[in-house]
């Protein structure tokens, strides 16, 4: 049962971070391009891969931080089925090339970011 409090917890803070940081970003760059959801992807990209590794190098750990942060607060967070609405939106509206530069770049600098918060917990563990 105390791993579903964590999980509820940690989405809970993921679910607000996401509101905050993609309303904090469309204030800033505006919605015409989706760059509220492209950062919360690549930050969600950063952390997994960050986290996932980190857990797995310290099994002294508690099991209750897997689920508090990559399923529950990163779950939350993260955005995939927005980010392929955005795309569905954008080839809807005859928008091809944002379509293509959006997923893309999404594809590309999300696998990018994944790797390199596993790099940044293999140099810190």
């Amino acid at each position: 049962m105390q791993k579903y409090f964590f999980i509820a917890l940690g989405g809970s803070l993921g679910a607000i971070a996401r509101y905050w940081v993609g309303s904090e970003v469309a204030s800033r760059l505006g919605t015409k391009i989706p760059y509220g959801t492209f950062v919360i992807n690549m930050s969600a990209c950063v952390m997994i891969g960050f986290s996932l590794t980190y857990l797995g190098k310290r099994a002294e750990l508690n099991p209750a931080w897997r689920f508090l942060i990559p399923t529950g607060f990163v779950g939350a967070y993260s955005t995939f089925s927005t980010y392929e609405w955005e795309t569905l939106s954008s080839l809807r509206t005859g928008a091809f090339s944002l379509a293509a530069l959006y997923a893309s770049a999404s594809l590309i600098l999300g696998l990018l970011a994944a790797w390199g918060g596993a790099i940044l917990a293999e140099v810190i563990s």
